[in-house]
């Protein structure tokens, strides 16, 4: 692996002496992990993370990477953090969410409700030495492992949001696959949040040894119509080692009171390979920093975006292509439809590094404006430091055809189903990219519930 070199990064944190806004305090800090019983690594962990978040300040405006994204609406003194047994009326997660979306059965499912986690784990994995569990089980049960994986891939110093969340998590999910290990049937988990006035703390991390594969499918949901504000604020970590090779399908489903916000990070080893595949339906703000780092030759990272906003949503995603070796390949394309009073935000960037020469980067993203009042912000970026690679592009921002549009018309398509297979076929190469039939049907479902 070559040596890492300095990385254009649009998020930065700014320091400032500025104070904390969330009524969160370090005792907090100290009740969960006192209940949790935690380990000293993961106690100095949250406290380390939270003297950092303490020297950050809130993001603003005046922040390259929140220009676009006004975050002054969220009623930061409100929120405390979920405690199942003081919410028993919170609604469990909805059977349609636990099932299967990849294949007709899961190796594994992770839920985690806030009245409490469910953990199965197929037999003939577990004697085949995969792990696959909630955060307070793997801190347990695995911490000299967990020890050695947590904070290695996405560091609290990435952003106060980052930091937050490490500080506080209290809902997460580990799973470790031994080297040379092929899971055949992937694995599951869902993040339930409903509730108003509760901020969700999530850390999920996925660790790939040596030549071993696997499917993974996370979910993050709540339900629409709740009043007051909710808040989900996230980390997730991907580690896949050398030969090994992950399909990570990531499906965004909060409802229209939750702002969410997170920080994701892939790395990719030699010869690996990563398929990410990344759906973001609901909330009503989204902050999301999406990272791929090709750290050994040869690496192959391919992500694959959906988006489609109605009402008043604001979904910000960032991206960032990280070529950190040779003879690496990386291959993003985001689609995205907008409906109503919407905004979208799209930051990419392909950066390479200097020496990773045979580089073939690719970026994309495609909006489509249903609506007058619609925004999409388009803004892709390249930041290349070698002389012999292949990067390309682009960035389109258009409104429904009307010459097709006019043709359907005429053939009496009637207008409402006329301008559906227009999304449709907007959305058709993205749902081309998706292996899975199971997360096509959850798109293609979900475009027929914002048409209407």
């Amino acid at each position: 692996m070559m040596s890492t070199h300095r990385i254009i990064t649009r998020n930065k944190p700014t320091v400032s002496a500025e104070p904390g806004d969330f009524q969160f305090t370090r005792d907090s800090i100290k009740t969960l992990s006192s209940n949790w019983a935690g380990p000293d690594f993961v106690r100095d962990y949250r406290e380390k993370a939270w003297a950092l978040y303490q020297s950050l300040h809130m993001p603003t405006i005046k922040d390259e990477p929140w220009r676009r994204t006004d975050i002054r609406g969220l009623d930061v003194a409100k929120f405390t953090v979920p405690n199942g047994s003081q919410h028993p009326t919170l609604p469990p997660a909805p059977s349609w969410l636990l099932k299967p979306l990849v294949t007709k059965k899961h190796g594994g499912q992770v839920i985690i409700e806030p009245k409490h986690t469910k953990v199965k784990v197929d037999e003939a994995l577990t004697r085949q030495g995969v792990i696959f569990t909630d955060l307070h089980t793997a801190e347990r049960e695995y911490p000299e492992l967990l020890a050695n994986i947590i904070g290695q891939v996405v560091k609290p110093e990435e952003g106060r949001f980052a930091a937050l969340t490490a500080a506080m998590e209290q809902y997460g999910v580990f799973a470790y696959i031994p080297a040379g290990v092929q899971v055949e049937v992937p694995l599951h988990s869902v993040i339930w949040g409903p509730g108003e006035g509760l901020a969700y703390f999530s850390h999920i991390m996925v660790w790939l040894e040596p030549g071993s594969s696997l499917t993974y499918v996370h979910e993050a949901a709540s339900p629409n119509g709740i009043p007051g504000q909710t808040m989900h604020s996230g980390i997730v970590e991907i580690h896949i080692s050398d030969n090994a090779s992950l399909r990570f399908v990531e499906l965004q489903s909060w409802g229209d009171n939750v702002w969410n916000f997170s920080h994701e990070r892939a790395q990719v080893g030699r010869e690996a390979t990563l398929e990410w595949i990344f759906g973001a339906l609901g909330s009503n703000l989204t902050k999301n920093f999406s990272e791929i780092d090709l750290i050994g030759d040869g690496a192959t990272g391919k992500m694959s975006g959906f988006y489609f906003t109605d009402g008043k949503q604001h979904l910000d995603h960032d991206t960032q292509q990280n070529h950190l070796a040779p003879h690496t390949t990386s291959d993003l394309l985001f689609k995205g439809a907008l409906k109503d009073s919407s905004r979208s935000v799209w930051q990419g960037m392909i950066y390479v590094a200097p020496g990773a020469q045979k580089t073939d980067g690719y970026q994309a993203n495609r909006n489509l404006v249903l609506s007058s009042k619609a925004r999409a912000d388009s803004i892709p970026g390249l930041e290349i430091l070698a002389d012999d690679v292949r990067c390309t592009h682009g960035a389109t921002v258009g409104k429904i055809d009307q010459d097709s549009l006019f043709y359907l018309l005429s053939r009496g398509i009637p207008y409402a189903e006329a301008e559906h297979l227009i999304v449709e076929g907007f959305f058709d190469p993205i749902m081309q990219r998706i292996p899975f039939e199971g997360v096509r049907k959850r798109f293609q479902d979900a475009i027929v519930v914002k048409m209407k």
